[in-house]
């Protein structure tokens, strides 16, 4: 099949499921939202990175945003996080930073918890849908920024033994835990392993 079939039948789809919204909503006389409703598209081919689709809804184009903002969480169509949520991150670590640094005697163990509520709590969130993407790499480097604040540790300490200084588990197996735990509690018990 040719690239562009391929994608002529990428939109079918959406476009036959959005008259069956359009039905029920007839049924039970609501309106879909003119000014919030858009088509998006998330993929991970970079070569079609630019396309746009086109979605019908009662004889009209869905307007297409290449980003759309969902539950405060900015997705572009690579499904790369990278931008919105490091400047988050960074901004966060400076508050850390600004709170390791204070005079009035910010101990270990409340730094501790400020990093899991303001750095990690952000670099987690919808962790089930990118973690395993490339791009979460890029925030590492943040993060270890918040563990250095946390421990007091110098630039020279390497990046692998701030976790376990720190006593905060590693990125990688947090965002693992978080995604192992949605998928559990989404499985209805005795079900996960048949």
């Amino acid at each position: 099949m040719h690239a562009d079939e391929d994608w002529q039948a990428v939109e079918g789809v959406p476009s036959t499921n959005m008259a069956t919204v359009n039905e029920c909503h007839q049924m039970w006389k609501l309106k879909l939202s003119a000014t919030t409703t858009i088509s998006a598209m998330f993929h991970l081919n970079n070569k079609e990175a630019k396309r746009e689709v086109n979605i019908n809804f009662i004889n009209k184009t869905l307007p297409f945003y290449s980003e759309s903002k969902y539950l405060g969480v900015t997705l572009g169509m690579t499904l790369t996080y990278r931008e919105s949520l490091r400047k988050k991150l960074t901004s966060r670590v400076a508050s850390l930073r600004r709170l390791a640094g204070s005079g009035w005697g910010v101990g270990a163990t409340t730094l501790r918890t400020a990093t899991l509520a303001l750095v990690h709590s952000t670099a987690e969130y919808c962790a089930p849908v990118w973690c395993h993407s490339a791009p979460t790499r890029l925030f590492d480097p943040v993060i270890n920024d918040a563990l250095r604040a946390v421990t007091g540790c110098l630039r020279p300490t390497p990046a692998n033994n701030l976790p376990i200084i720190a006593a905060i588990q590693p990125a990688e197996l947090r965002g693992n835990g978080t995604t192992l735990s949605s998928v559990c509690s989404a499985v209805e018990p005795g079900h996960l392993f048949h």
